[in-house]
C-alpha cells in the first residue's frame, strides 16, 4: 500500500536490506531509461554519490546486461561532487568511473562531469537545449542522518536559491568543504526523483521526513517535484521508526 500522506504521487517501498533494494533500483533506472528512450529521445539520470555508488555498481550492471539495454544513449551526470581530484576516495565521478561505469557495455554512456565554477549554466544550456531548468527524467538521491541531500544543509543559504541550477558550496559541515551541488530548483524540476536510504542511522530523520510537519523542513523533505514522481527506496533498518504505510517487498 502506497503512503497516503505528503506529495500526491510520493511512493515509499521497503525492502528486507539493501540487497533485495540494489535490483529494484537498477530495475527502476532500466524502466525509466525506456520511458525515455521512446522516440530516440535520450535518457539523462543524475546520481549521488556515497553508498549508492556500492549499490548501483553491483545491482546495475547485471540488469543492463539481462535486459540487453545499451546505455549509449544515457546522460549521466552526479547531483553534487566534492572538488577534489577524481582518484580522491571523495569524488563522486571518480567512484562511479571506477566501480561502475567499466562494467556497463561499451559504448556507455555520456558523462558530464563537474564544470567550473564560472560556467555552469552555460555548459547545462548546452545540454539541455531550451531548457532554464534542467529536467532530467530520473534523480537517485541519497539522504544524510541530518537530512541533508546532495551538498543541500540544514539551515544553509542555498536552500533558498531560485536562480542558479548548480551552486557551489565552500563551507560545507562535512568535509571536504569545498563542493557544488544540483539546487532545489533542478531537483523538483525532475520528472522522477528516487532517494535511497540504508541503514538504522537513517531512521529518526527519515521518519521527519516523511511523516512530520516542520516549519523549517529539512533539505530532503523540500524535494516534491512539481509534475513529477517522488519515490523512496528504503531497508527495514531505515524504515523501522515509521509509522505512515508503506509498500514492503519480501525476499523473492
Amino acid at each position: 500500500m502506497a503512503a497516503t500522506t505528503g506529495p500526491a504521487s510520493r511512493r515509499v517501498s521497503v525492502f528486507p536490506s539493501p540487497q533485495e533494494l540494489g535490483p529494484a533500483l537498477a530495475q527502476l533506472v532500466l524502466e525509466r531509461a525506456a520511458a525515455a528512450g521512446g522516440g530516440g529521445r535520450r535518457f539523462s539520470v543524475g546520481l549521488s554519490g556515497g553508498s549508492l555508488v556500492e549499490i548501483l555498481a553491483r545491482d546495475l550492471p547485471p540488469a543492463v546486461a539481462s535486459a540487453a539495454v545499451s546505455p549509449a544513449g544515457w546522460l549521466l551526470a552526479f547531483c553534487d561532487e566534492r572538488l577534489v581530484p577524481p582518484e580522491h576516495p571523495d569524488s563522486t565521478a571518480g567512484a562511479y568511473k571506477a566501480q561502475l561505469l567499466p562494467r556497463l557495455p561499451v559504448p556507455g554512456p555520456r558523462v558530464l562531469t563537474a564544470p567550473p565554477r564560472a560556467a555552469p549554466r552555460r555548459r547545462r544550456r548546452r545540454v539541455f537545449p531550451g531548457e532554464d531548468i534542467p529536467v532530467f527524467d530520473l534523480l537517485v538521491l541519497g539522504v544524510g542522518p541530518d537530512g541533508h541531500t546532495g551538498s543541500l544543509f540544514p539551515g544553509h543559504p542555498l536552500l533558498q536559491e531560485k536562480e542558479k541550477i548548480v551552486a557551489a558550496i565552500t563551507d560545507s559541515p562535512k568535509p571536504p568543504p569545498e563542493r557544488i551541488t544540483l539546487t532545489l530548483p533542478v531537483l523538483n524540476a525532475a520528472r522522477m526523483v528516487v532517494f535511497v536510504a540504508t541503514g538504522e542511522s537513517k531512521a529518526a530523520v527519515l521518519k521527519r521526513i516523511l511523516e512530520g510537519d516542520e516549519e523549517n523542513p529539512l533539505p530532503a523533505a523540500r524535494v516534491q517535484p512539481r509534475s513529477g514522481q517522488l519515490r523512496w527506496f528504503l531497508d527495514e533498518s531505515a524504515a523501522k521508526e515509521l509509522t505512515i504505510p508503506v509498500e514492503k517487498h519480501s525476499v523473492l
